[in-house]
């Protein structure tokens, strides 16, 4: 791993789509936009992803916190799975939309809870809500709540997740990456 230039970071587990996937994605979230415009901003299609879990934000490099985080994801052993995701929703007031699934597969609720338990194993503290959900955010800054229903689902084979770092002045950048077992 290189080391980050900025000092600001913030680090999350995620699932993160393939190309043909994100097209898919992409396709969908017009879709959406394109039936119930509110204004807003869609999110860019090379930030899609769906968060895992959420280590913080960080300033400086948190070097010792990376080393366990990763050592805690090594630990992690969930079957690969597909997630599809066929139902829309809002968060925030309504400003925030998101595509999510309508049934959330064992093996994702799995590896929600083996990574999380991993984490606290390792001494990682994340920023753990009671219960997952599950979604893509497709817009921010919405002026209204998206009604939440069904779509086309789009069928996302997952079969690894990685760790990300977000930065202000460099956008998103993998740190590193562990497959589910075939």
């Amino acid at each position: 791993m290189q080391k980050p230039t900025s000092d600001a970071h913030r680090l999350f587990f995620a699932l993160w789509p393939d190309e043909p996937t994100c097209t898919q994605l992409e396709r969908a979230a017009r879709a959406v936009s394109l039936e119930d415009d509110s204004g807003g901003r869609p999110t860019n299609p090379a930030r899609y992803h769906v968060t895992l879990q959420f280590l913080g934000d960080f300033s400086p490099w948190p070097e010792a916190l990376f080393d366990r985080a990763a050592r805690a994801a090594q630990k992690v052993r969930v079957p690969a799975f597909d997630l599809v995701l066929d139902t829309t929703g809002s968060f925030g007031g309504g400003r925030v939309w998101w595509l999510g699934c309508s049934s959330m597969p064992p093996a994702l609720e799995s590896l929600w809870n083996l990574l999380g338990a991993e984490l606290a194993a390792h001494d990682v503290p994340v920023r753990a809500h009671p219960q997952f959900t599950p979604h893509l955010t497709i817009r921010r800054n919405a002026r209204r709540r998206l009604a939440p229903r069904c779509v086309e689902a789009v069928r996302w084979p997952i079969r690894e997740f990685v760790l990300m770092d977000s930065q202000p002045d460099a956008g998103y950048r993998e740190l590193a990456r562990w497959p589910l077992q075939a």
